[in-house]
């Protein structure tokens, strides 16, 4: 076999491959077996007709089509590696050449990943929002862990903000009862926003036996997204009552004797929180940076099919789990479907660029996932997709995926050696020292590139 490879643009091959005839002998043998398996001859038991006998009756044309749909896959994969390229997606084959026990010839056209330099990263510069937390930011916890064990007493008076009112409601959708649109005792509080909009103004200063008719957008069920006339009846109406701030409150809401402990922790919660905040910004930012140093051709093929696969994945399972379509959710967002293609489009370019930038970081570096770190990885994604890691291991094995999972391991520690390298300083000018980046770098890096691209 000979091959040649002609390079057509960064991002795409043409290979040239001549195979002699006496190397399709294999899969000419083959072709004659499996259509022997297939068609029966008067005269000759199934499996035994002899391949003259073949050719006559169903022509040579279809053995050699045939032999050579079972070659074409083989000698493909023989020029790639002989040319050392690494291709993405699929091949577009043309036969170009097919002479009977002489020759046969063909192109195959490919995208492949562009070569790219990566430059000195070690003088990027971020700045991230320094952790800073306020005595109102503990208030506010404290204030919503005091929420959690607040009790309901009736009250005979209007409804007023923060109360808890039980409710009737029916839904007209023009003139006519919704079969699933009647509810009763319905446990509402004022101002949760839990339930229809609208709904606030209406009960607010209903008594218990009160009632009040509102239009409002149905958010779910047989009539999601119209308009309805909406009839609420307050049925009881009960004030929710705040423990004291005391000793006594922290020792019955948490592990802590005193309100002043109960602070202090609360106060360390949300320090690490925004610490792992400031990791995150710290990450994405120094990401950004690392993708202006590099110049980065995109192959117009993948960039498609990466577009593709995300439009259909927010269409078909994130739209749909929201129980809105794009139409609807365009409008929600303020945008036409031009806007939103030209948005699409552009995440689709960064996550490719981040994907090749990383990669080729992990080769220059040469960088190893080990057991453990895929471990780790894989309880992470397991815990976000809300499935136990048992379920998520299964799923990623069958699935095949587990090569997927080892990259996105790899690049997080390839970003991670940047974030390293990089000077982070907060907003009042001073040095931010990073922890646990490699898991930090896995997540930011998985954001930019959420839908991986697949290569053959």
């Amino acid at each position: 076999m000979k091959s040649a490879v002609e390079t057509l643009n960064p991002t795409r091959v043409r290979l040239s491959i001549e195979v002699p005839f006496e190397e399709l002998k294999d899969s000419l043998d083959a072709a004659y077996k499996k259509i022997n398996q297939q068609v029966t001859v008067k005269g000759f038991r199934k499996g035994k007709i002899p391949n003259r006998v073949i050719d006559q009756r169903f022509g040579r044309g279809a053995v050699l089509e045939e032999a050579v749909n079972d070659a074409l896959p083989k000698f493909y994969t023989e020029a790639v590696n002989e040319g050392e390229l690494n291709v993405l997606g699929q091949p577009e084959v043309d036969i170009t050449e097919l002479k009977d026990g002489e020759l046969l010839s063909f192109t195959a056209e490919v995208d492949i990943r562009p070569t790219i330099e990566i430059p000195d990263y070690s003088g990027i510069e971020v700045e991230v929002d320094a952790v800073e937390v306020k005595d109102e930011d503990v208030d506010k916890a404290v204030e919503e862990l005091r929420g959690r064990f607040a009790s309901t007493n009736p009250v005979e008076r209007p409804a007023a903000a923060g109360d808890v009112v039980t409710i009737d409601l029916e839904a007209k959708v023009d003139g006519e009862v919704l079969e699933d649109g009647v509810a009763e005792g319905v446990s509402y509080t004022i101002g949760s926003g839990e339930l229809l909009d609208g709904i606030d103004e209406a009960v607010t200063g209903l008594e218990a036996g009160g009632e009040a008719t509102f239009t409002s957008s149905l958010k779910g069920g047989s009539a999601e997204g119209k308009e309805a006339e909406v009839t609420v009846k307050v049925t009881a109406v009960a004030a929710r009552e705040l423990p004291e701030l005391d000793d006594d409150f922290a020792q019955m809401a948490s592990e802590f004797d005193t309100l002043d402990e109960l602070k202090a922790d609360s106060r360390k919660r949300l320090e690490n929180m925004k610490q792992y905040d400031q990791a995150t910004q710290a990450q994405e930012r120094v990401l950004e940076k690392l993708l202006e140093l590099v110049e980065v051709p995109i192959p117009e093929k993948l960039l498609e099919d990466e577009v593709k696969t995300r439009k259909h994945n927010l269409e078909h399972h994130q739209l749909g789990q929201m129980g809105l379509d794009i139409e609807k959710y365009l409008e929600i967002q303020g945008k036409t479907a031009e806007e939103f293609d030209a948005e699409l489009r552009e995440q689709a370019v960064k996550g490719i660029k981040t994907q090749f930038v990383l990669d080729e970081l992990v080769n220059k570096e040469k960088l190893n996932v080990n057991q453990e770190e895929l471990t780790e990885h894989l309880m992470r994604r397991a815990q976000s997709s809300g499935m136990s890691p048992d379920q998520f291991a299964q799923a990623v094995v069958e699935g095949g995926q587990v090569p997927m999972l080892v990259g996105e391991v790899a690049r997080g520690k390839a970003l991670a050696v940047v974030v390293e390298a990089a000077k982070v300083t907060d907003t009042n000018g001073d040095p931010v020292e990073l922890e646990d980046e490699e898991d930090e770098a896995a997540e930011a890096s998985d954001s930019s590139s959420e839908e991986k691209t697949t290569e053959a």
